[in-house]
């Protein structure tokens, strides 16, 4: 499930600020070429559809790719309490940080699908400088009002993927209370059968939040996306069961260097094409466009400053 040997990922280990670590899944390409860093989505992975698709786009132009996992997906439990979640933009700092730094003038992207995407939209409108790591990026379904997203997960058919996710959310839950005990109320995470519920007792208190209320409101990206200084796509389906149409932002609540594209059908990081049985390869061609696009306008205009660009790439 991890490390796709079909798409060739190299695993490397990064120890991390606070003393513990995340692993990072490699697509080699040339040097200098562009690299493009995925940020996965809820109890996703390298191995996740959204990430092979992406990383086999990336193969066809010659493009250098990584996976960089929230902490615990990677298939070994992280050292410390602490976990990963929505609004993880510190994590998301320097991680980015230090790809920058490596990459020796590269131009460096970063994809986020679902939590990936909220967390990678909360850092871009919370850092300034930003724009002058990343020559753009792009948020793919993201759950950007997550009290909207969660809510939604809460009732009716998407009960079914929330149960898909509790599955694994508690195990993991019940390894950081075997390692830490005491850390978390054990037998109201057992009882919990919604992401509201679950976040409540183990993902709020663990990163220091007051309740569910608390943390999706303070993580939710939609309230910072009018900060975004660099070439940005947001691309959500009108059809998203994990995010209600009617809480996609608008223009005017983002900023000039934001573009936002809503198609009417795709689901939830699907966006299936072509004619039955269809494929995934939309989404994976639409991100790479728009950072060939935001490449492109950056070599042209360097000196024109990243409003004229951002400006440029509106939709």
């Amino acid at each position: 499930m991890f490390a796709d040997s079909k798409v060739g990922w190299k695993r490397e280990r990064w120890d991390t600020p606070d003393g513990d670590f995340i692993d990072i899944d490699r697509l080699p390409g040339a040097a200098g070429a562009p690299l493009v860093v995925l940020f996965h989505g809820l109890e996703g992975s390298s191995g996740s559809h959204y990430a092979v698709a992406l990383a086999r786009e990336l193969v066809r132009r010659g493009w250098r790719g990584a996976v960089a996992h929230f902490r615990g997906c990677s298939g070994e439990p992280n050292r410390l309490p602490r976990a990963y979640h929505s609004g993880d933009a510190d994590e998301i700092r320097w991680i980015l940080r230090r790809f920058a730094a490596e990459s020796r003038g590269a131009p460096l992207f970063a994809a986020g699908v679902s939590l990936g995407g909220n967390a990678l939209l909360k850092w871009l409108g919370e850092d300034a400088e930003a724009k002058q790591v990343l020559a753009g990026a792009a948020a793919i379904s993201a759950p950007v009002d997550l009290m909207a997203a969660g809510d939604a997960l809460g009732r009716g058919f998407n009960l079914v993927y929330t149960r898909a996710f509790l599955a694994t959310m508690r195990r993991k839950a019940e390894e950081k209370l075997a390692r830490f005990p005491g850390l978390f109320d054990g037998n109201a995470m057992r009882r919990a059968r919604t992401l509201r519920a679950f976040d409540n007792v183990v993902t709020a208190p663990l990163h220091g939040f007051r309740d569910t209320d608390d943390y999706w409101t303070r993580a939710s990206a939609k309230r910072v996306l009018r900060s975004i200084q660099a070439p940005t796509l947001v691309l959500n389906a009108r059809n998203d069961p994990f995010l209600p149409e009617a809480a996609l932002p608008r223009r005017s609540e983002v900023s000039a260097a934001v573009r936002l594209d809503f198609p009417d059908e795709g689901g939830h990081a699907a966006f299936v094409g072509a004619p039955f049985p269809g494929n995934i390869d939309w989404m994976p061609g639409r991100v790479a466009a728009f950072f060939d696009e935001a490449m492109a306008l950056r070599e042209a205009g360097s000196d024109t400053g990243a409003n004229t660009i951002g400006t440029a790439l509106v939709s």
